[in-house]
């Protein structure tokens, strides 16, 4: 029988880095977490064992001091080893770096984001990586001035070893 996650409320203040998180936070990060909190509030709260110690969440405990909260939501993994916490530690912070992007997707995401006013420098990409996507997204849409084309129009084909022609289309 699985036991039910319950969310608590913790005081910053109790709350402690595990010693062997690897996982490490720049300053320009920490401000876009805080961003994110800002904006959308608390959508994922800090995981700690029974005595206080983040698991998983230093970043948003970091970016959570940096705003003042005096208290953030948790979810406290009872009964863990310490080796299953450490694992899990990793697993957490590893895990989704190995996903990848729908680049193309990813483009009109953010060029329709930006269009409605949505900051989306804010959402964790660099501005050079932004440029670099919405041009990817502009070069790969066709110019305004693009005619449409029949779709049923004949097609001459013509074989470059022996000049044997066919027809293809309609």
């Amino acid at each position: 029988m699985t036991s039910m996650i319950q969310v608590e409320i913790r005081p910053v203040a109790a709350l402690h880095p595990h010693p062997r998180n690897a996982r490490q936070h720049t300053p320009a990060q920490i401000a876009q977490i805080a961003a994110s909190l800002t904006e959308y509030a608390w959508t994922f709260p800090i995981l700690i064992d029974e005595h206080n110690q983040v698991i998983a969440g230093h970043g948003r405990l970091m970016a959570a001091k940096k705003l003042a909260h005096d208290d953030v939501p948790v979810i406290v993994a009872r009964n863990w080893s310490e080796a299953q916490k450490r694992a899990y530690m990793i697993a957490d912070n590893k895990l989704t770096d190995n996903s990848s992007w729908d680049e193309a997707l990813l483009a009109k995401e953010l060029n329709d984001l930006k269009g409605v006013g949505i900051d989306v420098e804010g959402l964790g990409f660099e501005a050079d990586e932004i440029d670099d996507l919405l041009k990817k997204l502009a070069e790969s849409q066709p110019p305004d001035e693009f005619q449409s084309y029949d779709e049923e129009i004949a097609i001459e084909h013509t074989c470059p070893r022996c000049n044997y022609k066919w027809s293809g289309g309609t």
